[in-house]
């Protein structure tokens, strides 16, 4: 069993940023891939970004390119996403995930490909 915990998340005006965590414990051999998704009330859950816990290249969703970065630290058991000059549209719930999956998957990740979900933590952006 895989435990993700996601914090960092907030209120802050537009143009501003913040830094999300992702703490994973537990068997990570399960896993190969972490990845951030977003959900508002209404809407189902989208991917924001996903990285291989071995590193290499990323996924960005286009509305967060240039603005988002999803990084790991080096034990990959925490996964991070700078998030710099948001926009009252980045407003939702962030949940941090993990599974296993191939470098073309990882590319186009959905929700129906990760095992393991945080509980999720809000970031409210004001304009």
């Amino acid at each position: 069993q895989v435990r993700l915990v996601e914090s960092g998340g907030g209120s802050v005006q537009a143009g501003g940023s913040l830094r999300l965590s992702c703490a994973a414990s537990g068997y990570l051999d399960n896993t190969n891939c972490m990845a951030w998704f977003r959900q508002v009330p209404g809407k189902g859950r989208e991917a924001v970004a996903s990285i291989y816990t071995g590193g290499g290249p990323q996924y960005y969703a286009d509305s967060v390119k240039g603005r988002f970065t999803i990084d790991r630290n080096d034990a990959a058991t925490t996964v991070y996403l700078q998030m710099n000059n948001l926009e009252p549209e980045d407003t939702a719930m962030y949940y941090c995930a993990a599974g296993r999956m191939s470098f073309a998957t990882m590319t186009r990740p959905s929700v129906a490909d990760f095992d393991y979900w945080g509980q999720g933590t809000q970031v409210t952006v004001s304009s």
